[in-house]
């Protein structure tokens, strides 16, 4: 009996610093790939700009831009897996908000990946029509990017992916305060990050609202408060233990297991 809640206790630590690593590795190696692609490429500004400078700006990065939008994709999508295993990790399984919030973090991630790997399967394209055209092509290559571009990612990849990611996070840290099931600092921090982040759907409402008030600042430092938080979340889960009292679901089945044998 004693061995089997051992091995349990020992399967819960391997799964919390396994899932606090891959928060961690999402976060470094995704910030990595958008230093690159912003160096490179002057994301996310270059998102505001017509298609007849992208796409002339596309096809000037060659096969080296198309690598980096894929390896910046992906790397987001490291994210999804330890979003669904986070509710597991604290012991909160049968949490309803967090099961729910899990979901539509999970969700967020895949909306953004297709924002990201648009510029894979889709831009490229564009691009090549748009460099070899004559000028009644580019005029129709122009009206397909913004359609792509406005549907793929201002809508999903941005609205509904940054959204969702909101929802999650405010979520979790909600959670984490009422439950101290993680350090409230964290917890607070996540409420600051998310709530900043959140500012950002300004820029992106104005794509469709010309005259909607945008706050210039706010997706910038949104976006890298809230992936500093993702990062500490991740290095918190795989250096601290969490609470005995937290993992209620694991000190019940370990008490079935007990009472079975």
């Amino acid at each position: 009996m004693s061995r089997t809640r051992a091995a349990t206790a020992s399967d819960s630590v391997g799964l919390r610093r396994s899932t606090g690593l891959l928060f961690l590795t999402g976060a470094l190696t995704f910030a990595a790939a958008a230093t690159v692609l912003s160096a490179t490429f002057d994301w996310p500004g270059i998102l505001r700009m017509d298609a007849n400078v992208v796409l002339p700006a596309f096809s000037a990065g060659g096969d080296t831009l198309v690598w980096t939008w894929f390896v910046t994709a992906w790397t987001y999508a490291i994210l999804l897996v330890p979003i669904l295993l986070l509710p597991r990790v604290l012991g909160r399984t049968t949490d309803p908000a967090l099961r729910v919030a899990s979901i539509i973090g999970a969700a967020s991630v895949v909306f953004s990946l297709i924002g990201f790997l648009r510029w894979v399967f889709v831009v490229p394209a564009l691009a090549r029509v748009y460099e070899t055209g004559d000028d009644a092509t580019k005029v129709a290559t122009e009206a397909a990017w913004l359609a792509q571009h406005q549907f793929g990612g201002a809508l999903l990849g941005e609205h509904l992916g940054q959204l969702g990611a909101i929802a999650w996070s405010t979520t979790l840290s909600i959670i984490i305060l009422r439950s101290a099931v993680l350090p409230r600092l964290l917890g607070w921090a996540g409420v600051a990050a998310s709530s900043i982040y959140l500012l950002n759907q300004s820029d992106i409402l104005a794509t469709a609202l010309p005259d909607f008030p945008v706050i210039d600042i706010a997706g910038l430092v949104g976006s890298t408060s809230w992936g500093l938080w993702i990062a500490a979340l991740g290095a918190t889960l795989a250096l601290r233990a969490i609470p005995p009292t937290a993992p209620a679901s694991l000190d019940r089945d370990a008490t079935l297991t007990e009472s079975a044998s």
